[in-house]
């Protein structure tokens, strides 16, 4: 019966210790979990990891540990692990360029078109491993992102040296700067139209603000193969520098002294400055600009999104400098 066990509830007389019926909170810790479960890919002896190992094995990395992009600058260091790219003319568009990759994902069932097609294509030139999985599987792999029934296994993305950029830039510098935008998606916009302006590249701060994810790879549809991004310490010494270079700053600012229909910076190397999606530019930034520029509208409207406020000062800019060609 209940209260009746005839296992004493005590020890000797002159022992140390008291009582030891119950566990002392030692199974306490046997329930307590041990964190989440490794990926497929993470597991020894798993079929995806002997598969992940493999495709390692039959593409090892050139030119050292680090892998480059394919204007051959090396990757900087990070803590992020491998990216899916996803979308088709992502996909296609890294491909194309010749990004590090280890491995191309068709989701079984997919729609073929001229893009899987070619991406199939170009994937078995370069040795990638090709496996087909279930749709299923691809949604969780890309934590449920519309992927188009296609993904792309990258290393982390290579950032550019500014330097490297300004070199390697074909006309008079166009950039973009932004500042303390944190969502990937605005900055993979941002990417996109930089690279349908003319722009020579695009420039983020080390902290607090989004970096080149999959997500903004996607967004970007395939431009970010195309543009570079530089990441930098300091964005306002980066400005001030850039200053010091020739550069006129612009900086994005709904209470700006000038508005975009009044520029006249024709040929001038030029930086494009934008705030981020809340607060906008910060203060210090906001100092290092030459001139604060907002964009007309009609007065029902209070802002534009970041990266459509950019795209139409990049339109302004690219239309002042095809009229100065011309001229």
């Amino acid at each position: 019966m209940p209260g009746n066990s005839p296992r004493p509830n005590r020890r000797k007389a002159g022992t140390k210790k008291g009582a030891v019926v119950g566990s002392g909170g030692q199974r306490r810790k046997g329930l307590e979990g041990k964190g989440p479960t490794p990926k497929a890919v993470d597991r020894f002896k798993h079929v995806a990891a002997r598969k992940a190992a493999a495709a390692r094995k039959a593409n090892p990395p050139k030119n050292g540990d680090r892998p480059r992009t394919a204007a051959g600058r090396r990757a900087q260091g990070t803590r992020e692990g491998a990216e899916l790219l996803v979308g088709r003319n992502p996909v296609v568009e890294a491909l194309r360029a010749e990004i590090p990759a280890s491995a191309l994902f068709i989701a079984q069932g997919v729609d073929v078109d001229e893009r899987i097609n070619e991406a199939v294509q170009t994937a078995g030139d370069r040795g990638l491993s090709i496996l087909e999985v279930s749709r299923t599987e691809l949604d969780r792999m890309t934590g449920g992102v519309l992927h188009q029934g296609i993904g792309l296994k990258v290393p982390p993305y290579s950032y550019a040296d500014l330097p490297d950029v300004l070199s390697s830039a074909s006309g008079t510098p166009l950039l973009v700067a932004l500042d303390g935008v944190t969502d990937p998606r605005n900055l993979g916009a941002v990417v996109r139209s930089a690279a349908a302006f003319g722009a020579s590249g695009v420039i983020l701060p080390e902290r607090r603000a989004a970096g080149m994810t999959a997500t903004a790879w996607r967004t970007s549809a395939g431009a970010a193969a195309r543009v570079p991004v530089a990441r930098v310490t300091n964005l306002t010494r980066t400005l001030r520098s850039l200053q010091d270079q020739g550069f006129t700053v612009l900086g994005l600012d709904a209470d700006g002294d000038v508005d975009s229909d009044s520029l006249d910076v024709g040929t001038d190397p030029v930086v494009i400055v934008v705030g981020s999606e809340g607060r906008g530019l910060s203060r210090l930034v906001g100092e290092a600009c030459d001139q604060l520029v907002s964009i007309p509208m009609t007065s029902d409207t209070e802002s534009l999104n970041a990266s459509v406020a950019a795209a139409v000062l990049l339109a302004d800019v690219a239309r002042q400098r095809r009229q100065a060609a011309h001229d």
